[in-house]
């Protein structure tokens, strides 16, 4: 590796494109570690950030685009005889195919964070025959994210470059797994929805309207269900990180990032971002949701008692776990409890905000419209976990702990009151035929 930064050091763009032109066509080159150091020397001026992004991407773009067309043209065959030489043996031909099967092009977005996964995506594009426009459009457009991504993110660390790389290259990994496991959620949803519609309406064949619902709400539950399994085994990681004291690196490159990038003059942005994870903010938003379940909920009593026991059991839930932990924060705190892990208001924001948002568009036949929902949820909870970071009132772990915690109490809650949904119309249907 010493060998190619001082390359890099000497020609520059040259060896930029090249490098990320060979590893995607399968060459082993810490590709990673050279486009964080790339943004280093963007840091100190040596080279640009916008031409290193454009040079990167382009040389992963020329590298994936041969693989395709080896692929395209050689077929499975020549990978079965010769494959071991790329590293493609029979056994990871036969595992990507089904990848690829199960889970579609879209994915190619995010394979490039995946190591093992990004060398040999191409070639299966090409093998199995995924139309080129198809394969173009996502594989480029994760190019230039991942090669935008380290870049920046060596150019944002600047001097703490070396101290910090490794550990941000692992985040980012773990982010693209996660990234990965999202997309294909969805894209199974998508795949396999009239079928999902087919077996709903053989257990409950009354109507259109209810054999549409239930195809729905089967995928709700199961999705749901996903979501607070893999919520809940990250929650399990964390404490385990908790008490072993292992966010040490976590905590110093987050806060680095955050102030690197949010000088003194964010300072009033920062105070009105801290607000939106207050009372001031969930009052209305609850009282909102109470008149819109009053006028358009399927299950008034239902809905309204979930609700309220969601954000009751969620600042209980809150308590109980920061009292548990004992973890102070980096500031003195007079509150009535005065522990940080998990952050309480990134914890109650994902619940209050979280729940609030399912209940409004629950009924909501628009995709967009739960899109959007979705994403301020997210903006919303992000915002005000950066505020807390840039004030140094948390941890940034802290932080990153209330959105798993609050994250594994909506996702239950939702399994339960669609479970509890589904009995009550059951029992209702059981009633109506007898």
């Amino acid at each position: 590796m010493g060998h190619i930064t001082a390359w890099l050091e000497h020609y520059g763009y040259i060896v930029l494109f090249l490098s990320l032109m060979l590893e995607l066509i399968a060459f082993g080159i810490p590709t990673e570690v050279l486009m964080s150091y790339a943004g280093f020397l963007v840091y100190q001026g040596k080279l640009g950030w916008l031409p290193s992004i454009l040079v990167s991407g382009l040389g992963s773009v020329t590298g994936i685009t041969i693989s395709y067309w080896i692929g395209f043209k050689l077929g499975t065959p020549f990978f079965h005889k010769y494959g071991h030489k790329l590293h493609m043996g029979p056994e990871r031909i036969e595992k990507t195919s089904k990848w690829f099967g199960k889970y579609g092009n879209k994915l190619l977005i995010v394979a490039y964070f995946i190591p093992g996964i990004r060398h040999i995506t191409g070639y299966f594009s090409g093998i199995t025959k995924l139309p080129f426009p198809a394969f173009a459009l996502y594989a480029y457009i994760g190019a230039f994210l991942w090669t935008a991504t380290f870049i920046t993110l060596g150019k944002v660390l600047g001097p703490k470059w070396e101290q910090f790389h490794s550990s941000m290259n692992k985040y980012l990994i773990i982010g693209g797994i996660i990234a990965a496991v999202i997309l294909s959620c969805v894209y199974l949803y998508k795949r396999f929805k009239p079928n999902l519609y087919e077996k709903s309406s053989t257990i409950l064949n009354r109507s259109v309207e209810t054999f549409h619902s239930w195809g729905r709400v089967r995928f709700l539950l199961v999705f749901a269900s996903l979501a607070f399994l893999g919520l809940f085994s990250l929650m399990l990681g964390l404490i385990q990180d908790m008490l072993a004291h292992e966010f040490t690196d976590f905590d110093t490159v987050t806060l680095f990032i955050v102030h690197t990038l949010f000088d003194e003059s964010w300072s009033p942005l920062m105070n009105r971002f801290a607000l939106l994870g207050t009372y001031w903010v969930f009052t209305p938003l609850l009282a909102c949701t109470c008149i819109w379940i009053m006028f358009k909920g399927k299950d008034r009593l239902l809905e309204l008692s979930f609700l309220f026991f969601v954000v009751i059991g969620g600042e209980a839930w809150d308590e109980g776990l920061r009292m548990l932990f004992h973890r102070s924060g980096p500031m003195p705190s007079h509150a009535h409890v005065p522990y940080t892990f998990p952050s309480e208001h990134t914890l109650i924001t994902l619940i209050v905000c979280g729940f609030t948002a399912f209940l409004l568009v629950r009924h909501h036949a628009r995709t967009w419209v739960r899109f959007i929902a979705t994403l301020m949820v997210l903006a919303v909870a992000f915002l005000v976990g950066v505020s807390r970071i840039y004030f140094e009132i948390q941890y940034p772990s802290d932080v990153a702990a209330g959105y798993v915690f609050g994250g594994v109490w909506v996702t239950l809650n939702i399994v339960l009151l669609e479970i509890f949904r589904l009995l009550r119309h059951h029992a209702r249907s059981e009633e109506v035929h007898r």
